[in-house]
């Protein structure tokens, strides 16, 4: 009995590690993983710099495909589920694979590209997806090989399994917020101010009552290097921000707002913040839903 019950909590563990990954992984961790049969490193540099020098083993896939146009003609949104399996298939990415998403480093937002592809991953219903923190650049100052030229992949089979309730709608952000839910605004302080009103075809402000952090405060010197999880809540408290508790994650299209979401969510593990997709360029057009504009200024 021992025998068979030593057995099954190996056998759950196993299971747990093969449903589940870290958010974060170093240089160190991509270098000596020894299941690396089992992993795709996905490489989200511009085509040209991939080619120039990437991690040995490297998949290649642009930005842009992961980023589609709404029903509402919203620009910059998760693109169509079938789209989406056939592009992560065509990567060599399958149900067991585990991803692990690389950005050059240089910034922030160029980070954001890395936590936006993470949740996108989260939406169909995969988990076994990690981000290496600080890119390429915290990877070269190693003394880890690197590549140049292109690696191809053998295409596999995708199957979502869609969680509809990481992609709420404006109206259910506006149900959310009814309810209690924080609005956190990841853009500019001068954009939550109502300073720059976006394309102008948006009202300037804010959605009601939000909070903001700006999204690259989340990264040292709004670098491609998370801050420390101490920092991170000290930079929460300041702003009023609670790390639990129902939240919605905005910024203008979602990109941005990925990277304080993925704080939030998946570093912090308050699994109530959740990304709202459309954001300003969806909300700021519909003038039936309320904002606020702090200061006022004529347009």
């Amino acid at each position: 009995m021992i025998k068979n019950l030593t057995l099954f909590l190996l056998l759950s563990l196993t299971t747990a590690f093969a449903i589940s990954a870290q958010p974060l992984v170093t240089p160190e961790w991509v270098y000596n993983n020894p299941d690396k049969e089992q992993m795709v490193i996905l490489d989200l540099q511009d085509a040209k710099t991939y080619k120039l020098y990437h991690i040995p083993g490297a998949i290649n896939s642009s930005y842009d495909d992961w980023q589609g146009e709404s029903e509402k003609k919203i620009a910059h949104q998760i693109p169509p589920i079938p789209q989406l399996e056939k592009l992560i298939g065509s990567l060599g990415i399958d149900n067991n694979t585990h991803v692990v998403l690389v950005t050059t480093g240089t910034s922030a937002v160029e980070m954001a590209c890395a936590t936006r592809v993470y949740w996108t991953f989260k939406v169909l219903g995969h988990d076994l997806v990690s981000i290496l923190d600080g890119g390429m650049t915290s990877h070269g100052q190693g003394t880890y090989p690197l590549q140049n030229g292109i690696n191809k992949a053998e295409t596999k089979v995708f199957k979502a399994n869609v969680r509809a309730n990481y992609v709420p709608d404006a109206k259910a952000v506006q149900v959310a917020l009814e309810k209690g839910a924080l609005a956190v605004d990841n853009r500019s302080p001068s954009e939550y101010m109502g300073i720059y009103p976006g394309n102008g075809k948006e009202r300037a402000g804010s959605l009601p009552n939000a909070v903001n952090v700006s999204y690259d405060w989340l990264t040292v010197n709004g670098s491609a290097t998370f801050q420390s999880l101490d920092n991170i809540k000290k930079i929460y408290a300041a702003n009023n921000l609670s790390l639990t508790g129902a939240q919605i994650n905005y910024c203008h299209t979602g990109h941005r707002a990925s990277l304080a979401w993925f704080v939030s969510h998946e570093l912090l593990g308050n699994k109530e913040a959740r990304l709202y997709d459309g954001s300003t360029s969806e909300w700021a057009i519909d003038h039936s839903l309320p904002m606020e504009d702090k200061i006022q200024l004529k347009h």
